[in-house]
């Protein structure tokens, strides 16, 4: 699948920002590895995302976040922990949440994602409504199971 220059930066801000949550700084070598890019794909947008004004970057010395990178990667970071949640709640299988997150998280609108987030707190407030929801939806997915023939 062909992803956008946008998605693209976002990936690379949300894993500039867990790397420097996790150890304290981020280098290409990590981005990349974290990506599953090479290195050189990594300096790219390092380089774009400074001109952007997202990250502070001196060639051959490593990189940081702007105070614009930190609230952009600290929403793209919010927006994955939304629908990760959500679709937990669901009780999707942990690699189908993972997959599903990867796949829609850079096509939402925001509008959409509040709802998501409503929903998710409302879910949590009121777990009988979550488990009847759930009762529900696995009561549909049987009723539409194909029977077997004999």
């Amino acid at each position: 699948m062909h992803r956008s220059a946008s998605e693209s930066t976002e990936d690379h801000l949300e894993r500039i920002a867990g790397l420097i949550e996790d150890k304290g700084y981020a280098r290409v070598t990590d981005v990349a590895e974290a990506l599953g890019v090479k290195p050189s794909t990594v300096s790219n947008m390092v380089r774009r995302l400074a001109a952007r004004g997202f990250v502070n970057y001196e060639k051959y010395r490593g990189f940081s976040l702007t105070e614009e990178g930190r609230q952009v990667a600290a929403r793209i970071k919010a927006r994955h922990q939304i629908l990760t949640e959500l679709f937990s709640l669901l009780e999707l299988a942990p690699e189908t949440v993972d997959q599903e997150v990867e796949d829609i998280e850079h096509h939402l609108r925001p509008q959409t994602l509040e709802i998501f987030r409503q929903l998710v707190s409302y879910w949590k407030s009121r777990p009988d409504d979550l488990r009847g929801f759930l009762r529900f939806a696995r009561k549909k997915s049987q009723a539409n199971r194909p029977v077997a023939s004999e």
